[in-house]
């Protein structure tokens, strides 16, 4: 795509912008609500906005459709007054959502797996009525004008116009950085296009790049960004990198699944693992009548030790199935 009309595109998902934004007031009080109160707080949002992050990660979507699912998330939380005890339905009604538009429809997650894996204690029944609720409620079709938008836009031009091409500037890592911003809901108080290009300009800073750099500021005039305003992201996002990159930062996308079980079931699964072996089948000849007696002993034991630690529950693609009522925990 020449400079022109990645300008003329730049412009028109400027103009539109504003109608994919959540709430300025709603945003606000979720920021001041306390931990425990009867609406979500900003500290119960960013948790589960690092849950979807890391089932993005696990289930193997792309950006995209983390991204879309925050906006999604976004929007709605910051329109409606919803109780803490849904928002795990809503959060995982937004990334199926947003995952159908953005992924093959070969590598959708069924929905029963979805909730299983991301530990959540409603039916599927509840989680396709969410989905319908939230479409309505944002009027959403099939796609939203977001960071990542803008951040795709501006890596393309700044690439495409930069007379050194050997100059490196990282796609994978600015969407890596900017998924990071977005676990923290200040973020989403920023207009999409300016965070983007406050995302971008520590990009080219990192590489020392006076060429696209001046690129980026080209770009700034032609969507007519204030100096202050740019500053100010720009501050936010270097402070959130900062935090973001320190080894005391439990990071989303690295972060393994851990899965809350009973005492029982761990018990369980602890004997499965100290199962005792098969008795050795001699090489030799044997006694017809003395084999078939000690190879049924042999068999009976790992049999009903097999059984007396899994039974049934060693059924199903990832898990046990006992353990289909999990949540994903993040500190």
């Amino acid at each position: 795509m020449d400079a022109f009309k990645l300008m003329k595109e730049l412009r028109l998902n400027y103009e539109q912008e504003v109608h994919y934004l959540p709430k300025k007031t709603g945003l606000s009080l979720i920021e001041s609500s306390v931990q425990g109160e009867s609406r979500i707080s900003a500290k119960c949002r960013d948790a589960k906005v690092e849950d979807l992050w890391s089932l993005t990660s696990f289930f193997g979507y792309s950006t995209q459709t983390f991204v879309l699912a925050v906006n999604l998330l976004d929007r709605f939380l910051a329109m409606m007054r919803i109780q803490p005890k849904h928002l795990s339905c809503v959060s995982l009604s937004c990334l199926h959502m947003a995952a159908k538009v953005t992924e093959e429809e070969c590598n959708l997650t069924p929905c029963d797996e979805l909730i299983r894996i991301g530990q959540c204690r409603f039916t599927v029944s509840d989680l396709e009525r969410m989905e319908k609720i939230v479409a309505d409620k944002l009027n959403f079709k099939s796609k939203a004008i977001t960071a990542l938008t803008f951040l795709h836009l501006y890596h393309q031009i700044a690439r495409s116009q930069a007379t050194d091409r050997n100059e490196t500037l990282s796609l994978e890592k600015l969407e890596a950085q900017l998924k990071a911003c977005l676990c923290r809901i200040t973020f989403s108080l920023a207009k999409p296009s300016v965070l983007a290009l406050a995302l971008l300009m520590q990009g080219i800073e990192a590489v020392h790049s006076e060429d696209m750099l001046e690129i980026a500021y080209h770009i700034q005039k032609h969507l007519k960004i204030g100096d202050g305003e740019l500053l100010l992201w720009s501050e936010r996002v270097a402070l959130c990198l900062s935090d973001y990159a320190s080894p005391e930062c439990s990071k989303p996308d690295h972060r393994r699944l851990q899965w809350i079980v009973s005492r029982r079931t761990a018990q369980n699964l602890h004997s499965y693992r100290n199962v005792p072996e098969l008795p050795t089948i001699p090489e030799g000849g044997w006694d017809e009548s003395e084999s078939e007696d000690s190879s049924e002993d042999g068999m009976s034991s790992g049999e009903e030790s097999l059984s007396s630690s899994l039974g049934s529950d060693a059924e199903g693609p990832y898990f046990p199935l006992h353990l289909h009522k999990q949540r994903l925990y993040v500190p």
